[in-house]
């Protein structure tokens, strides 16, 4: 098994200081950043195995790449609900909501849960937590029925009027993902963008524009119609 000091010690044995800046770019938050790439933790996650134990631990030193490796080692049957939402609310740059939301929440058994739970949220990440982790399910599930996503559109027409940006891009990216699953729900996430463009409201109209660019696009038609 990974120690605490071994695994800091690999991360650190790869950081790059001179990425900050670009990432800072990207809006990412470089406070207690190290400036590893994706690939780069990913090797090291790799290289360590599945270790919950030591993921709880890397989670507290604030790193935010120790927070992605957390994410990778982490096991999904083991995450209890008061972890996940003393992670969720440590969420402090889009990135790392995303990452965890993509390596880990979504596996767990709470993940449908918890986007009605924190959809309600006022915390910016923890509502972008939300629809990044729909938008995950959209993208990986494979099992879900088009039920479970029919029925959380109102999720997403209640997201949309969030003038914030890492909600409302969030919000778009997990309509846009929806849509792009087949052609019922392409046709379900158009009607639920229309909706949303006639909401008075400035970043409903841009959720709205930004999803249906892309889920009325001639590529996603033409993918959907290979699908069914």
């Amino acid at each position: 098994m990974t120690s605490l000091d071994a695994a800091l010690m690999l991360l650190k044995s790869k950081a790059r200081p001179d990425q900050l800046a670009g990432m800072a770019h990207y809006g990412m938050s470089v406070e207690h950043r190290l400036g590893l790439s994706m690939p780069e933790m990913r090797a090291i996650a790799r290289q360590i195995g599945k270790d919950h134990r030591l993921a709880l631990e890397l989670w507290q030193t604030g790193f935010a790449e120790a927070r992605i490796l957390a994410s990778i080692i982490a096991d999904p049957k083991a995450m209890k609900d008061t972890v996940m939402e003393d992670w969720v609310v440590g969420f402090n740059s889009w990135d790392v909501c995303d990452q965890v939301c993509m390596n880990l929440f979504e596996k767990t058994s709470q993940a449908w849960r918890k986007v009605s739970e924190w959809s309600v949220r006022d915390e910016e990440y923890v509502k972008r937590a939300a629809y990044a982790l729909l938008a995950c399910l959209a993208w990986h599930d494979n099992k879900a029925a088009d039920e479970q996503f029919i029925a959380l559109l109102p999720v997403i027409v209640a997201g949309a009027t969030d003038g914030r940006n890492y909600v409302k891009k969030a919000v778009s990216w997990a309509l846009r993902n929806i849509g792009k699953r087949n052609l019922i729900l392409n046709q379900a996430s158009i009607r639920t963008a229309h909706e949303i463009q006639m909401l008075d409201s400035k970043a409903a109209r841009w959720v709205a524009a930004d999803a249906l660019r892309e889920l009325e696009s001639e590529s996603t038609k033409a993918r959907l119609s290979k699908v069914q």
